[in-house]
């Protein structure tokens, strides 16, 4: 085990203010605000640091818009953090700080660190769930909540021009293991010392939908079950937070890679933010699959996204452990090529469901 997870995403952004408030609106323990930073964190440890887009602290730009600049992924060990250092610094520059956080670029320009993390232990308790003939709660109500409170930070989610090649860095170089592929849309990793499903999912630039260059597309924060994660969204909207845009708008949904419930946030810093419920948790007997992207992008939404509404949607998912679905995909695409998958049918609002 070496890598826990997402240690700290750090935030470039304009208005540092307005928002540290969606993140202490969202439910983000401060650790102290300030004109220029803003720092917060979720009960396993894991932070969001803002800082102001032209902090010299900020690596140079991964895409000239607001989001992560750089997300630090946590090291279980100062030996493992040594040897991943080691590794990566025989063909690129590894910038070192005092506390040994050390600084690089992945191959494709995404600026990154490692740092060794003491990753505390989170505690959940939800509500067991009755259904017909199976009562596994009975003379007890489920818990009455009072707000939203992340736990962790699942997953981030970054688009990418040549997405296989993306993955196969943070497999070949950082030791992360290959979740899943959406056929034609992207690709599914998780940190080897995590067991939620992925820990990043990096999504295609040359879909109808995506922008033209990589970059920040969202970041993922894990909840309780469904009834923390609909009184969060009831509250963020209450203080003026939306999904409205059109790469938020699905509203309640649940994708059927990763079986996890979501709600995505318009949010200030970029991107998006997630409430994620009820995911898969994954070790090293997981065997990876390719799904047709239709089928494995959703199992229900509250606003179902137009390639749901157009056709019959197959059920087509096959175990790919020796990842062979992700050759046909390799090398940079453009939108001019056409996809091997139907995914030029895909629209803006079809976003969220990807």
């Amino acid at each position: 085990m070496a890598i826990l997870g997402v240690e700290s995403a750090i935030f470039g952004v304009d208005d540092v203010a307005q928002c540290g408030k969606f993140w202490t609106d969202f439910g983000l323990t401060a650790v102290s605000l300030g004109p220029e930073e803003c720092v917060f964190e979720v009960m396993s440890g894991s932070k969001v640091v803002v800082r102001r887009r032209d902090d010299v602290r900020l690596p140079a730009a991964y895409a000239d818009k607001p989001g992560v600049r750089e997300t630090i992924w946590g090291v279980d060990t100062a030996e493992a953090l040594e040897k991943l250092v080691a590794n990566l610094a025989g063909d690129r520059k590894v910038r070192r700080d005092a506390d040994g956080t050390a600084h690089f670029f992945a191959d494709d320009g995404m600026p990154l660190g490692l740092r060794v993390w003491n990753k505390r232990s989170v505690l959940s308790q939800p509500d067991p769930v009755n259904a017909p003939g199976k009562i596994q709660r009975l003379n007890l109500h489920r818990k009455w909540r009072q707000r939203a409170i992340p736990k962790t930070i699942n997953h981030v989610v970054f688009f990418a021009k040549d997405y296989v090649a993306s993955l196969e860095f943070f497999i070949n170089r950082l030791g992360f293991r290959y979740s899943d592929h959406s056929r034609g849309a992207g690709a599914f990793a998780r940190a080897d010392g995590t067991n939620e499903h992925h820990s990043i999912f990096f999504v295609s630039t040359a879909l109808p939908m995506a922008p033209d260059q990589p970059g920040f597309m969202h970041i993922a924060f894990g909840l309780e079950d469904i009834d923390e994660l609909m009184l969060g969204v009831n509250q963020m909207h209450a203080k003026g937070w939306k999904n409205i845009s059109t790469n938020s708008s699905g509203g309640l949904s649940r994708h059927r890679i990763s079986s996890a419930i979501y709600y995505y946030f318009d949010n200030p810093n970029g991107g998006e933010a997630e409430y994620h419920a009820d995911t898969d948790y994954v070790d090293d007997n997981w065997v990876p699959r390719v799904w047709d992207w239709k089928f494995g992008s959703l199992l229900w939404a509250t606003h179902t996204p137009s390639f749901w509404r157009a056709a019959k949607i197959e059920w087509d998912m096959q175990f790919d452990q020796d990842r062979a679905s992700l050759e046909p995909f390799r090398g940079a695409r453009t939108k001019a090529a056409k996809p091997p998958e139907s995914v030029e049918r895909l629209k803006p609002e079809d976003e969220h469901a990807i």
